[in-house]
């Protein structure tokens, strides 16, 4: 059924299907298909989190055009992809095992060619023998209706925690 054809109940569960599967493509590594749920105008971008006073949260996040640990394009995204399957990539060999949680999914914006969704993550990973990481946070996506399914056009991706103690951030959210 074409995503504007939907009714919401079809939509939500249209969307859950597409993040669930996006999550099962990052967790098996299969970061070439997960790359083809992009746009070619995709913004990728998660910013840098600050403990602020309550009268100044609305400089919590770092604003695009300054500090970001991602504010990838297209073409920025497709090379880290591509540096993962080259089996070379330092910081990755040998490769994590990682598990992507995502709830609390909510289309909030729905207009004939895109779609505004809100989702919660757990990303937890875990390298060599003894390191582990975990991410929590919300994404914010537009989805772009495109073929009978979805493209990612825009990512911006909220960590809760405002220190990074992992020892890179190899991984896609």
């Amino acid at each position: 059924m074409e995503p504007g054809a939907q009714t919401p109940v079809e939509r939500q569960f249209a969307v859950e299907q597409f993040y669930y599967n996006e999550a099962a493509m990052l967790d098996s590594r299969n970061y070439a298909e997960w790359f083809k749920l992009f746009a070619e105008d995709i913004h990728y971008w998660m910013p840098v989190r600050r403990t602020m006073t309550s009268n100044e949260l609305a400089k919590e996040f770092t604003q695009p055009g300054s500090i970001a640990f991602f504010d990838d394009d297209y073409t920025a995204l497709g090379a880290r992809v591509r540096k993962l399957e080259t089996g070379y990539a330092w910081a990755e060999d040998p490769p994590s095992r990682q598990r992507h949680i995502v709830t609390n999914v909510r289309v909030v914006r729905d207009d004939d060619d895109e779609l505004e969704v809100e989702s919660n993550f757990h990303l937890y990973r875990t390298r060599l023998n003894s390191e582990e990481d975990n991410w929590l946070g919300m994404r914010r996506d537009v989805l772009r209706k495109v073929d009978g399914s979805y493209k990612i056009a825009n990512r911006k991706i909220f960590l809760d925690q405002t220190v990074v103690l992992s020892r890179n951030l190899s991984n896609f959210f």
